[in-house]
């Protein structure tokens, strides 16, 4: 039983260092590493086989973590290597700015039902999140578009701003990160997944929130007095975006849809004779954004060097999500060498948890790993990896606990004040991000519980 007591400790250490501000993905890691080396010192478990083995403990432990890299950036990490270059190219060129604003051109149409208006307005967001998938900057263009439209019906700031906040809530389609590591794991392709599994589950959470964040702030907004409804707010708006949603023209609108489309027309279930993989769609479709840049530039030279957005973006994507992922690995690696694991499967099993009762406690661990974090993707990174040694035991498909943890970990994000997402939008409305975060809870309790009533009864 030491083994949970010590395994406990290092992970509530971690938790402590991380929401104290020390770097993420190194806490991670020396936790990870510690636990491995703690394993060793007891004879528990080894982070290689033997046949993989340096020869020496301390260097397989270094040896793991270069492997990890290896296999990442070989496969899942340069897939959301290649998304994230392409978002922040989108982004510069002002492909995204101009779908946003084709998107939500037909809003204005509807402004005499002001919670109605708010409601659509989370599933506009929630749809552009598909393809622009960095939850703080689609916020950002989000309230330069939608928030004035939503002041001007006669919302409050606070309600104007939490259907924004949510709108990356139900992460699903394929240029998803936590959704192309689920597949990963699973071992499917990520179209298969999103169609197989993630279609029902996104639509059942997307309705419980899109009713419960109308019942919400209508509640609230009952005892709140605002007596500026004119959409006139002084947003904390850069020029840099506010010059970036006029630049563009709108048939640019469809850049950013053009991965996806690849994506799903050439698999398995479609196109078979051709299979086109997600890096493989975003290389391309970078191509086509050059060719419709320099159409509209007539600048060779600028267009060729604006690439470097692109590989600029890759790289810090690597700095971020894929050493995140490594990360999380290490750590799962060092609970399963110290035998955490095991102990926890086989107390279950006596305890007769089932596979339904162990799914809600690697779910619950997300969610509460994800507030404290401000992290969908600290979260899903580090209990992911540990999910398919479980359900095996459990003698579950892995996809059964994934599906609602990859779910959770999105929504339970936008429960914590310190989300960047949260943060920066609080930080453009000039509002409290705790109070925020307060407007946002309701709405993601009730999508965590039906997104994971949905995939248990389902899948």
């Amino acid at each position: 039983m030491w083994e949970i007591i010590v395994a406990s400790a290092v992970t509530i250490a971690v938790a402590y260092f991380v929401l104290k501000g020390y770097q993420a993905q190194a806490t991670l890691m020396g936790g990870g590493m510690l636990l491995m080396l703690i394993a060793f010192i007891f004879g528990t478990g080894m982070p290689l086989p033997a046949d993989k083995s340096t020869g020496s403990y301390l260097l397989d432990i270094f040896q793991y973590m270069k492997n990890t890299f290896a296999e990442q950036n070989a496969g899942l990490g340069l897939k959301i290597m290649a998304i994230a270059g392409f978002a922040l190219y989108m982004q510069q060129v002002g492909a995204s700015a101009a779908l946003v604003k084709v998107l939500t051109k037909p809003l204005e149409k509807i402004r005499h039902k002001p919670y109605l208006f708010m409601a659509l307005c989370f599933l506009v967001g929630e749809f552009l999140s598909i393809f622009i998938t960095s939850a703080s900057g689609l916020g950002v263009l989000l309230m330069v578009t939608l928030y004035p439209l939503m002041r001007g019906v006669g919302l409050t700031p606070l309600t104007a701003c939490t259907p924004i906040a949510t709108a990356v809530a139900v992460e699903m389609g394929p240029a998803q990160g936590n959704v192309n590591f689920a597949a990963d794991i699973i071992g499917i392709n990520v179209v298969e997944y999103v169609v197989k599994y993630q279609i029902l589950v996104s639509i059942a959470s997307l309705a419980v929130i899109a009713v419960l964040l109308v019942i919400v702030n209508k509640f609230l907004d009952r005892n709140t007095v605002d007596t500026n409804c004119d959409g006139d707010d002084d947003l904390n708006i850069d020029d840099q975006t506010q010059g970036t949603l006029s630049k563009a023209p709108t048939i640019y609108a469809v850049l950013p849809i053009i991965p996806l489309v690849l994506i799903f027309m050439f698999n398995k279930l479609t196109i078979s004779s051709i299979n086109m993989d997600v890096t493989t769609a975003m290389f391309i479709s970078v191509v086509i954004a050059l060719i419709f840049e320099y159409i509209s530039l007539r600048q060779g030279k600028k267009v060729v060097n604006s690439l470097q957005v692109f590989f600029d973006g890759m790289g810090k994507q690597f700095a971020t999500v894929v050493t995140f992922i490594v990360a999380g690995q290490t750590f799962a690696e060092g609970l399963k060498a110290i035998g955490a694991i095991d102990i926890i499967i086989h107390s279950a099993e006596t305890a007769g948890f089932g596979p339904i009762a162990m799914t809600i406690v690697m779910v619950v661990i997300i969610m509460v790993t994800s507030i404290l974090m401000g992290s969908g993707n600290a979260a899903f990174f580090s209990f992911a990896n540990l999910v398919p040694e479980i359900a095996g035991r459990m003698g579950i498909a892995p996809v059964m606990m994934l599906l609602p943890m990859q779910f959770v970990s999105g929504m339970s994000r936008n429960i914590s004040p310190i989300a960047p997402n949260v943060v920066a939008i609080a930080g453009v409305a000039n509002v409290s991000p705790f109070t925020l975060a307060k407007r946002t809870a309701v709405p993601m309790l009730g999508g965590i519980i039906i997104s994971t009533l949905i995939s248990l009864l389902t899948f």
